[in-house]
Order: C-alpha cells, then sequence, then structure tokens
C-alpha cells in the first residue's frame, strides 16, 4: 500500500523483483530523484568517539552526552537536533550501564520510532517501515544462532521504560535491518561510519549496471537560525538519462566483481538470483580475466592469477599490521609475476595496483604511486559505467598523486574528469566535489605556471615541499 508521494518516482509491481520504483517524468543525467532523511541511524561500535551521533561527520573534539556518556556530538546544535531520536536510547543506556552493538541500538531506534510515528515520518514515505522485506526465514543457520542472540541482547536493553515486544517483531526488525541497511559514510566519502534504514530507498531494485546512484549528504547545521538547518539524508541521482516509466535501480554490490561473484554475494546477503544483462550475459566477464597481448598460455594464466590470490591475502595481513613497506614489496613482487601474464583489466592486478598506489602515496613516494594509480585508472575506466561514483573518486586519488608527483598537467586534466563525474554521482553542494573544485583551481593555476616557466614552476614546488 502506497502511503505517500514522491514527485519523480513512483511504487510498481516489478513483477518476480516484487516491489520497485519507477521515473514518473523523463530525467536528466545528474538530477536528484528523491532525497529522503533517515528512519534511523546509528554511528559503528568502533567510531562512537570519533564520528557525531548526528550529522556523521568525522571531527575531533567531539562534545560527550552529559547523561549517557555515551553519544558525542559535533556541538550543541548537533545535540539539541539529534535529542529526539537519542532520548529513549540514552535512559535506556542509563538504566543498564552500557550501551548494546550497533546493529541493537538501530533496532532499538527503529521501534521506538514506529511506535512513536507508526513507521511514517515523512508524507513522501511510500511505504511503512514494517512492510520492508526481512527475509528472516531465508537465513542461514549461523545467521538465525546471530539472531537469537541479538534478540535476546535487544530484550535486555529494551526493558527500560517501554512496552514488550515480541521475539517475532524484534527478529522483523533485525531481517529489515539486514536486508536493508544502508551504509552511512563520513563527509568525504572515504570512511563508513554508520549505517541506516532509509525506507524509499529500500524499494529502489538492483542492476550491476544501474541507472542511478546513492550518496550520503550530511546536512548543515552551521547557521545562526535553527529553522536553515538541514538534516543528513541520502540522493538518489541518475546516473544516465531515464525515460519516463522506466525502473530505478541501484547497485548493491561494486561491479568490479565476476558476474558469478556477484551472483553469489547478492545471493547470500540479499536473497536473490541476479538476472540483470551484465549477469545473464557476463558482460565485461572476459576483461576481468583477461590475459596480457603477449597472448600466455591459460595454464600460465591459471597460474599467476592462483599466486596473485594468495599474496593479496599477504598483503592484506601486512596492512593490517601496519607493516607498509613490505605490502610496497609484496605488490611489487606480484605485479612483476603478473607482467606480459595479466591484462591491466584483470581483478587481480587492479587490485594490486589499487593497494600499492595508496601504500606508496602514504609513503610518499608518489612519482611511483602516480604510475601504479594511472595503470588502475586506465582499468577501471574500461570496466565501470563512464558515471560510476567508485570510478569518480579513484580517478580524483589518482590525480592528486600525479599533482604531488609533479605531474601537473596529468593531475590536473584527472581531476577535471573526477569533477565532472562527481558532478553527476555527488551534485556541486557535496563537501567532496566542493573540495575538488578547489583542487582543479588550484592545479588549473599551477599549471599555467608551469607552461610559463616550467623550471620556475618546479623551483616553487621544491621549496614548497622542504618547508
Amino acid at each position: 500500500m502506497t502511503v505517500g508521494n514522491i514527485e519523480s518516482a513512483e511504487l510498481f509491481d516489478a513483477d518476480k523483483k516484487g516491489r520497485g520504483l519507477r521515473a514518473t517524468k523523463e530525467l536528466n543525467i545528474g538530477e536528484v530523484v528523491f532525497a529522503e532523511p533517515s528512519f534511523s541511524a546509528v554511528v559503528f561500535d568502533s567510531l562512537i568517539t570519533q564520528v557525531c551521533h548526528n550529522c556523521f561527520r568525522h571531527q575531533a573534539n567531539l562534545h560527550r552526552c552529559a547523561q549517557c556518556k555515551f553519544a558525542h556530538y559535533c556541538d550543541r546544535t548537533c545535540q539539541t537536533a539529534c535529542w529526539d531520536e537519542h532520548k529513549q536510547e540514552c535512559g535506556a543506556i542509563r538504566k543498564t550501564g552500557k550501551a548494546p552493538s550497533d546493529n541493537v541500538r538501530l533496532a532499538a531506534r527503529v521501534l521506538w520510532r514506529i511506535r512513536k510515528r507508526t513507521g511514517i515520518v515523512t508524507d513522501s514515505q511510500l511505504i511503512s517501515v514494517d512492510q520492508l522485506q526481512d527475509h528472516v526465514a531465508d537465513l542461514s543457520e549461523e545467521d538465525q544462532k546471530q539472531l537469537r542472540i541479538d534478540v535476546r541482547n535487544f530484550l535486555e536493553y529494551w526493558s527500560y521504560g517501554s512496552k514488550q515486544c515480541s521475539a517475532d517483531e524484534i527478529s522483523h526488525i533485525f531481517g529489515i535491518i539486514k536486508c536493508n541497511g544502508f551504509t552511512v559514510s563520513d563527509q568525504r566519502g572515504l570512511q563508513a561510519v554508520g549505517v541506516g534504514l532509509f525506507p524509499n530507498l529500500c524499494l529502489v531494485n538492483h542492476n550491476c549496471w544501474p541507472n542511478c546512484t546513492v550518496i550520503l549528504n550530511h546536512g548543515n547545521q552551521s547557521a545562526v537560525n535553527s529553522s536553515l538547518h538541514s538534516k543528513r539524508r541520502i540522493e538518489l541521482r541518475a546516473m544516465q538519462k531515464i525515460a519516463e516509466g522506466e525502473e530505478l535501480t541501484v547497485s548493491y554490490v561494486d561491479f568490479l566483481n565476476l558476474s558469478a561473484d556477484r551472483q553469489k554475494k547478492l545471493k547470500e546477503h540479499f536473497y536473490f538470483e541476479c538476472t540483470c544483462e551484465h549477469c545473464s550475459k557476463h558482460v565485461k566477464d572476459d576483461l576481468m580475466m583477461a590475459a596480457a597481448d603477449s597472448k600466455p598460455s591459460a595454464d600460465t594464466v591459471k597460474e599467476v592469477t592462483a599466486f596473485s590470490e594468495e599474496c593479496l591475502e599477504k598483503i592484506e595481513i601486512s596492512r593490517v599490521e601496519r607493516d607498509y613497506n613490505k605490502v610496497v614489496k609484496l605488490c611489487q613482487e606480484c605485479l612483476e609475476k603478473q607482467e606480459n601474464v595479466l591484462a591491466d583489466t584483470h581483478l587481480s592486478k587492479l587490485r594490486v595496483l589499487s593497494v600499492s598506489s595508496e601504500v606508496l602515496s602514504y609513503l610518499q613516494r608518489f612519482s611511483e604511486a602516480a604510475d601504479h594509480a594511472h595503470r588502475m585508472v586506465e582499468g577501471y575506466m574500461k570496466l565501470y559505467h563512464p558515471n560510476n561514483a567508485q570510478l569518480g573518486m579513484a580517478i580524483m586519488r589518482a590525480g592528486i598523486t600525479h599533482w604531488h608527483a609533479g605531474q601537473i598537467e596529468v593531475g590536473h586534466g584527472m581531476i577535471c574528469k573526477a569533477y565532472g563525474i562527481l558532478m553527476v554521482t555527488h551534485g556541486p553542494n557535496h563537501a567532496i566535489t566542493r573540495d575538488l573544485e578547489t583542487m582543479r583551481r588550484q592545479t588549473e593555476a599551477e599549471l599555467k605556471m608551469f607552461k610559463q616557466d616550467e623550471g620556475g614552476y618546479h623551483a616553487m614546488r621544491e621549496a614548497a615541499l622542504k618547508k
């Protein structure tokens, strides 16, 4: 049953996929289809003292709630804005003496809000939260065991000052969160910092090659007049031109996986078989497993691919241990083994190049990092949708790396290309896009200086690096 309306989208029966959303008018590239505040959201356990519990910005010197000593906020403005959502949580934490896991905290916030608002919080909300799919019956035995633990922990936490819930009701909410929870990132889009529930977004079905993308807008609480503040919200944005009546889709998984692997992930986490064109026809699988132009034997490709997977596991262990010199050494060994065997679009090579460029940049070995980042981006551009947000972020990082390496022409070009993509996926007012615009202007000015006096430009850079 539809309970609200959105100007640009409507709920419809998507046949085997169940419910879905489709466009009610023609949508242009980069257009916001709809924006939606979270029904409920929480910060991850590991980041409770580093991220504001209201706007989800990564901040230093956060202010702690004086009552529960658990929630942290940018300032009084954010604390006041979050009080309606935090009030009952605050009392429960004080009563029990500790905060439960983020999963339990989110379930409690959802149920408290359902009890207060009957699952509908805005006129544009198309469906009540408790009507969303839970797939509890499809959970594996291991997930069922974890669910029972979560329910017990929930009941201990919920008991303070609240009407009791049945185990089935609680299980239903946990199932909804597991299937529909949306990862919330920090203001720069660089780190996952929490999880939230966005009812309308839950109605948008998956496609491995989607026509829409989702970003989080953290809102604005800086105005003196609180009536001018805006809430954190997701924005569904069109990645391409969308016809009236066309289904709106997003991707639930990263496209940079073989079609069989994407299908497996979707089945395990979202309980459906993906039959999109890219999975059914195995589109770009050949590129993701491609051999080098030197045409090595199939056995050699298989051997190097297996070596690469083993090496990637060692690389990850060394990265977690912060042994970055060892990471670089392992990456170099792996890339040498892959040379003339795996193409630059091969997933194993792209994953090594990604880690290598990131770690080399951290170690300020920018020229080497730039070379690896350039090769990685060339591979990404042959695989990703041209307006994919992850592609845009990768090109942005590669551009910055080239800039730091003194390769201003290539760096500026990449930053401009990234800016064009992120204007579509994030829009002009997102913090990332604004940062990128500042960088674009800076590199443009430096490029002009470089073309006028190349020697003077490099002298200026060297002097700046010595400071």
